[in-house]
């Protein structure tokens, strides 16, 4: 599969990538949450606690991903590890949690827009979940659609050198926020320490996984990296620790430059932290934008990962072998390309709400996914011991127990009574139509050949 694809990608090109899906819209709507529910200590506890556990699942993958650079990631591990079924299930729950990002980030975009320009919109469509659906509305988030489809079709390079600006401004907003708050924040501000106790601190804590979810783009192009396969591990564990120190200096930076009532009242609670540290409201307003290039990056990266995923399952005879097609010039899988396209441009016909659940449901699928590579990374090394692993873990029997662990934990908070359950009975009949979807396709998959079978050996 290797073969298929240009080595074009630099080690800062997968760095900003991962990043990038990790800085999304949070932590410009959600850190006021953080703060109220928390208290300035409470969230960096959640955090640095939280961040330690996307580690742990995060060293699993850095390990494979370095020992075996195929396109697909997960798929790919899984595959070796269990064979194609539950490859299968590891690549279609990852798929799920990506499409939702995906179809998300294109309603995410017009929801924004109208933060920085105000925009009285026309053409009144229908009314779903309550929200009413503007022709003018779908437009921004459709066109956004069209723009990154069109990115990513011509090349892997384009895409990534877009992934690394966007990226960098997301960093450069986040920087300034904090040099207004060591600048002019007041530290009285952060008083009380902790909000609500022990609970406070949990309810961010089951927040964090999803908001670290990303870092597995890494694998799905890692034979795109012209770099060292150990380089590749270690810049993954470094995506995350990097993610991790940003979002706990976003927590500081709003903690000093909002006192409580002002954190009540605030729906935007990071910009309006930037506007009382600069005293205008301009700064404000590129916070928003910052956070407008987080939805970009994260929408731009989860295209390159599940283009990727689509490619691997068609490739491997999992799903119809249009979905593997790799355009001769560009050296991109035009095919899925177009496809997740098209999903995200007609998301926004769908409205916020039904969207938000489908972006609720699809966060298990990811979490699954981290299961079952957590499960393979213990069972490889039983399997093949003498297997060349650039970048080895050296404790493996207890970071694959915790990120196993971990992971059943993490599906554990969308269950019913947990604070991230999921919505009865709609965010779990999407999740159970996608479950279907899968086992259609896996039943009436390409019969394979005994061509394919050896192909699939020299591979590895």
């Amino acid at each position: 599969m290797n073969k298929d694809f240009s080595k074009s990608m630099s080690t800062s090109d997968i760095l900003f990538l991962a990043m990038g899906a990790m800085l999304g819209w949070g932590w410009v709507v959600l850190s006021g949450e953080w703060i109220a529910t928390a208290g300035f200590l409470g969230s960096v506890i959640a955090f640095i606690i939280g961040g330690l556990f996307v580690i742990f699942i995060g060293l699993t993958y850095a390990e494979l991903a370095a020992a075996i650079p195929e396109t697909g990631g997960g798929l790919v591990f899984v595959l070796r590890a269990f064979g194609k079924k539950s490859a299968f299930a590891a690549a279609w729950g990852v798929l799920f949690g990506y499409v939702s990002v995906i179809t998300f980030e294109a309603v995410a975009l017009p929801t924004v827009i109208d933060y920085v320009i105000p925009v009285d919109h026309k053409l009144y469509l229908w009314t779903l979940g309550g929200w009413d659906v503007y022709l003018t509305w779908v437009l921004i988030g459709s066109i956004g659609a069209v723009a990154l489809t069109m990115l990513n079709y011509f090349g892997i390079k384009p895409a990534a050198i877009f992934q690394s600006v966007f990226t960098i401004a997301i960093v450069l907003v986040g920087a300034l926020l904090v040099f207004g708050a060591f600048k002019n924040g007041d530290m009285a501000n952060m008083q009380p320490l902790f909000r609500e106790g022990i609970g406070g601190t949990m309810s961010v804590l089951v927040m964090i996984p999803f908001l670290f979810v990303g870092f597995d783009v890494i694998p799905q192009v890692a034979s795109e990296v012209k770099a060292p396969p150990k380089i590749i591990g270690r810049i993954l564990i470094i995506s995350i620790i990097s993610s991790v120190v940003f979002y706990l200096l976003i927590v500081f930076g709003v903690s000093v430059g909002l006192n409580g009532s002002q954190l009540t009242l605030s729906s935007l609670a990071t910009a309006d932290a930037m506007v009382h540290l600069f005293g205008s409201q301009w700064f404000g307003t590129l916070l928003v934008l910052g956070g407008v290039a987080g939805i970009v990056t994260s929408w731009n990266a989860f295209i390159i990962g599940g283009s990727r995923i689509l490619y691997a399952m068609a490739a491997n005879g999992m799903i119809p072998k249009w979905f593997g097609y790799i355009h001769p010039k560009y050296k991109t899988p035009t095919h899925a390309i177009v496809f997740l396209g098209i999903l995200a441009f007609v998301a926004p016909f769908l409205g916020r709400p039904a969207l938000v659940w489908i972006v609720n449901a699809g966060g298990i699928g990811i979490v699954f996914g981290y299961l079952l590579v957590s499960i393979a990374f213990l069972r490889l090394r039983k399997l093949e011991p003498e297997l060349n692993r650039p970048y080895k873990i050296k404790t493996y029997r207890f970071v694959g127990v915790m990120a196993i662990l971990l992971s059943v934990l993490f599906i554990c908070f969308y269950l019913p009574g947990m604070p991230s359950a999921l919505v009865w009975p709609i965010e779990w009949l999407i999740v159970a139509v996608w479950s279907l979807i899968g086992l259609s396709l896996w039943y009436v998959r390409p019969k394979e050949t005994i061509e394919g079978v050896l192909a699939n050996v020299d591979e590895y």
